[in-house]
């Protein structure tokens, strides 16, 4: 750890620290080795504005525009299979490729797997990309990605997703989801406990099953706020946080947790599936 530069910590009562953050939510934290001064460092994150104040997206999105071309991992995993253009890889793929444009708000790469796997030719563009210059690209449908922070802090991305609703299919990811909520007119807001982890159970609506989830989430979109636009699709089993949302007219839809694990569990891979069903059928 020292010869990567990692920060460890030892010789704390994690047992009295959870019962903090069970009684408090999330905090803020903080960890120095070159002020020992408790009072000092307390001082520090008290003045922290919080993660609220900052656009970390712009942190994290690719640069410029990219495709890709690599499949599922599949165990054992084939190096063949995994060669674009391969004759493995190709028989693996439906034959009737549709073209995504996938928004990269900080996007696992096991999302782009499973949308190639599925059948898609994959374009990533970055979170600042302007609505028109997508449209130009005419894309089967678009994909909202996970990431990072608050998504009210992404107010060009908002806006960005409000000029591309009803105009091309949309399938939001994590904070993808978020931004599409905001984008038609709702509400987000904070959890006292943020989602984390690979064991969350979710309740599809639409199929009446019940998946074992991964989930990294701290905000949610309070789906209530958007009145009857739209319909719930999840919930979460734990603590009956909405997870998941449908337009009633237009092709759009989004789910909090992430289908695409890697690592995690793969209950709710099917819907890179329904969002492929969706651009051939305009509705879920």
């Amino acid at each position: 750890m020292r010869n990567n530069n990692i920060t460890g910590i030892q010789g704390i009562d994690t047992r009295a620290l959870t019962r903090h953050l069970r009684n408090f939510g999330a905090q803020m934290g903080i960890i120095s080795c070159v002020d020992n001064d408790p009072y000092s460092l307390l001082s520090k994150v008290r003045a922290h504005p919080g993660i609220s104040a900052f656009d970390f997206v712009k942190e994290v999105t690719t640069k410029e525009n990219y495709t890709w071309n690599e499949g599922v991992w599949k165990l054992p995993v084939s190096l063949e299979a995994r060669k674009p253009g391969s004759a493995e890889a190709k028989d693996l793929r439906p034959s009737d490729l549709k073209k995504v444009v996938v928004y990269d708000f900080g996007v696992k790469l096991n999302i782009l797997r499973h949308l190639y796997s599925s059948g898609f030719e994959v374009t990533v563009v970055p979170a600042h990309t302007r609505a028109e210059a997508v449209l130009e690209m005419d894309p089967d449908g678009v994909l909202l990605s996970n990431g990072p922070g608050d998504p009210e802090t992404v107010t060009y991305a908002i806006e960005t997703v409000r000029k591309l609703i009803g105009r091309k299919p949309v399938f939001g990811i994590c904070l993808g989801h978020q931004i599409l909520g905001l984008a038609m007119g709702g509400r987000t807001y904070k959890l006292k406990f943020g989602h984390h982890g690979g064991n969350h159970p979710v309740k599809d609506l639409t199929t009446g099953k019940v998946e074992i989830t991964s989930q990294n989430h701290n905000y949610c979109v309070d789906i209530k706020s958007l009145g009857d636009r739209v319909r719930l699709t999840h919930s979460n089993l734990n603590d009956g946080t909405e997870e998941g949302m449908a337009h009633v007219e237009l092709p759009v839809f989004s789910v909090q947790h992430h289908p695409e694990a890697g690592p995690g569990p793969n209950d709710s891979t099917h819907l890179f599936q329904r969002f492929r069903d969706l651009m051939t059928n305009g509705k879920l």
